[in-house]
């Protein structure tokens, strides 16, 4: 009787553990669904305003006008989360909006821009991040002399891969300024490890001033004095898990 009776509490608590880690599966399940689908629509809604913006901005561009922001007038860095722009590799399938910032919360609905780097539309090294099993998974397919379209509501600037690259997570030496305008995209890597990425996945683009719609100088994006380019990327490295 004793061994029944221990067989049946061990059944019980057996189904009882099923339910639990069904219930924790569930929950794990509708959250990467909520997250997935907020950030599905936030890029979807962001192309189609950056798309109107640059519209906007084409219709009000003027030789004066083009002349007036080609002074040296520095203007307000873009506040934390604001999208900025649109980064696209056609070979590989890779379309997302950037927004301003690196934090979590920018990383699960975009890629990021890296402060402390070049903007885009700006001449210089412009880093970007992004998670490696979301907007960045692409990456993995990444050849040299592939094409990389950024787009602001100013233009668009075209660059080519011209190497990739695996550093260590505080190799920040790869998003110091540059002589030619440069394009740093920053990812996790191996792209399918489990947990916190060991290593970080570089590929570094140049601009090519032969495809690029807008020039860099004739639309600058400064957001602070060049003295203090490079200042605000952080020593201890960067994450883009």
């Amino acid at each position: 009787m004793k061994v029944l009776a221990a067989r049946k509490f061990g059944n019980r608590l057996l189904t009882a553990g099923e339910y639990v880690f069904v219930a924790i599966g569930t929950v794990a399940l509708g959250y990467w669904a909520s997250v997935t689908v907020h950030a599905h629509l936030f890029q979807i809604e962001e192309t189609r305003h950056l798309g109107q913006e640059r519209r906007t901005q084409g219709a009000l561009r003027t030789k004066e006008a083009r002349l007036a922001l080609s002074s040296d007038i520095e203007q307000q860095a873009p506040a934390k989360g604001t999208v900025i722009a649109n980064l696209a590799i056609p070979r590989i399938n890779l379309s997302t909006v950037v927004v301003e910032g690196v934090g979590n919360e920018d990383l699960k609905i975009a890629a990021g821009h890296i402060p402390g780097t070049a903007l885009p539309g700006e001449s210089g090294n412009i880093g970007i991040a992004a998670h490696r099993d979301t907007f960045f998974r692409p990456l993995r397919l990444i050849h040299k002399d592939d094409v990389i379209a950024l787009t602001t509501p100013h233009g668009e600037n075209q660059f080519r891969v011209v190497s990739t690259k695996i550093v260590a997570p505080d190799d920040v030496q790869v998003l110091y300024p540059t002589g030619p305008d440069t394009l740093t995209l920053v990812t996790c890597y191996p792209f399918y490890y489990v947990g916190a990425a060991p290593k970080r996945f570089i590929v570094r683009a140049e601009r090519d001033k032969t495809m690029s719609k807008e020039s860099v100088v004739s639309v600058p994006l400064t957001i602070r004095n060049r003295s203090e380019r490079g200042v605000l990327v952080r020593r201890d490295g960067f994450r883009a898990d």
